[in-house]
């Protein structure tokens, strides 16, 4: 059933969200269908898009003050998906204000900030969680539970390139948000990191990493590749915002491999074995496949955890420092480096 809650406690989690896009409707969506949340409030910085946005929903509450939203009673929570640029800044003022903050991917511009966010979660005793969806989903979940049966895994491969259509206006000399690196965007933040998550979900952070990418005039990576190395393992990621592929992701061990068709939410997952069989993994998901990071989330506060054990503090610090390193190795700077200790 769709309708779950923690059997123990019936609270229900208000949230307010940072955001009137495309991902927050997307978020919505999968979250409402979970009788535990409770959607309060909206932000923006244009009343006008904030109350036509919060209207679809029936929601009264819209603020264009961030201070005062964070310092509301309407809210216990918050969902933040607004530029990467600004996720650390948001989520520490609204941790301060006690709400607990579950903030997009990427979590932030760089691994200070990140730090930054974790210990102030910390110091007030909130949670804090990255919204990186994939690792939540059923059919992630069944790639852990069968990986032991393909023996031992010698390479990662994870494949996400999906041209965007902002390119296209970026060719005509119109530098949308995600092509501008004072937002803290390009492909490695925007695409790359549903490669890297997976694989430091299952292996842990590499130890090595060699790095090439294609860099725009504006100063942002339009696609690339990295090269992972691990003590018996290889991993490969490819991304792109530039170009698409249509080459599934794969888990390749001894024994047979792991075939994932859309890195980006694991539709299909397979696995062939070097004898020639082959299973069908794939588990029901529902369309709205942000409903189980949202579950996952709302559970963690009725239980009092201020971590996520899927999304935990360390698999979103590597996350982050694995994509710093990339980032030097290819040259993309962004305007928050600057204040790196």
């Amino acid at each position: 059933m769709l309708r779950e809650r923690n059997e123990n406690v019936s609270k229900k989690i208000r949230f307010g969200v940072i955001g009137t896009n495309k991902i927050t409707e997307w978020f919505l969506n999968g979250a409402l269908k979970l009788e535990d949340f409770c959607f309060t409030s909206v932000y923006s910085r244009n009343e006008e898009k904030g109350r036509n946005f919060a209207e679809k929903y029936g929601v009264t509450n819209v603020f264009t003050n961030l201070e005062d939203m964070a310092k509301s009673n309407l809210i216990d929570a918050v969902y933040i998906a607004s530029p990467n640029a600004l996720h650390k800044e948001q989520s520490v003022l609204f941790l301060k204000n006690k709400k607990h903050v579950l903030c997009e991917k990427a979590f932030a511009s760089n691994s200070m900030e990140v730090e930054e966010m974790i210990e102030t979660a910390r110091e007030n005793n909130v949670l804090l969680m990255e919204a990186m969806k994939t690792t939540h989903l059923p059919n992630f979940k069944v790639i852990k539970e069968n990986l032991h049966r393909i023996g031992k895994v010698r390479r990662y491969f994870g494949n996400y390139c999906q041209y965007s259509s902002r390119y296209d206006k970026y060719k005509e000399g119109i530098v949308l948000n995600a092509f501008k690196p004072e937002l803290s965007n390009g492909a490695l933040m925007d695409i790359g990191v549903y490669c890297i998550h997976p694989m430091v979900n299952l292996f842990g952070k590499p130890n090595e990493i060699k790095a090439n990418a294609l860099m725009l005039e504006s100063g942002v990576d339009g696609e690339g590749s990295v090269l992972f190395k691990y003590d018996h393992m290889d991993a490969v990621i490819m991304y792109s915002k530039i170009a698409n592929s249509y080459v599934p992701s794969e888990i390749q061990g001894e024994n047979g491999s792991i075939i994932i068709e859309t890195v980006n939410n694991f539709q299909k997952v397979e696995m062939l074995f070097k004898n020639g069989a082959e299973e069908d993994l794939t588990q029901l998901q529902i369309k709205e496949d942000m409903y189980y990071e949202a579950q996952h989330f709302i559970n963690l506060i009725n239980e009092n955890k201020t971590e996520s054990y899927i999304n935990s503090y360390n698999n979103s610090k590597w996350v982050m420092e694995i994509m710093d390193s990339v980032r030097q190795k290819i040259g993309l700077v962004f305007p928050a480096d600057k204040n790196k200790k």
